[in-house]
């Protein structure tokens, strides 16, 4: 497994739950390599993240992606459910945690709050 994927799970677990105060559930991330696959699965609860590397692990949703995918969306290089839709990636379960997938990840490089720019523009009238 890369360092890149390592450290993306390492930063999940540590703060990724800011935005997941309503999820509840769990997604295994089967990542391919060409000679193998790892299996990340990530538990959420209410907003807390726990990250382990078992593929034994039933989840609510299974994404299936090679790794140079996964760490492009990490960056927010590529957005998830358009790769998906593109089948870039496939997933099995609940649709639910593909469209939460856009939380997990990086916004695009360059990406600004909505609330961040109209607040911006609000103190630049006065």
């Amino acid at each position: 497994m890369s360092d890149a994927v390592r450290d993306f799970f390492d930063g999940l677990a540590e703060g990724g739950g800011r935005m997941l105060r309503q999820v509840s559930g769990t997604v295994r991330f089967d990542l391919r390599y060409p000679d193998r696959v790892d299996h990340w699965l990530v538990a959420i609860d209410q907003g807390r993240v726990a990250v382990t590397q078992d593929g034994a692990n039933d989840a609510d949703t299974v994404i299936y992606a090679d790794e140079a995918l996964f760490l492009r969306m990490a960056r927010g290089e590529v957005k998830p459910l358009p790769a998906w839709l593109r089948n870039d990636f496939t997933a099995d379960g609940e649709f639910s945690f593909v469209i939460m997938l856009e939380r997990l990840f990086a916004p695009p490089p360059g990406a600004r709050h909505p609330r961040a720019v109209a607040a911006r523009q609000d103190r630049e009238r006065r």
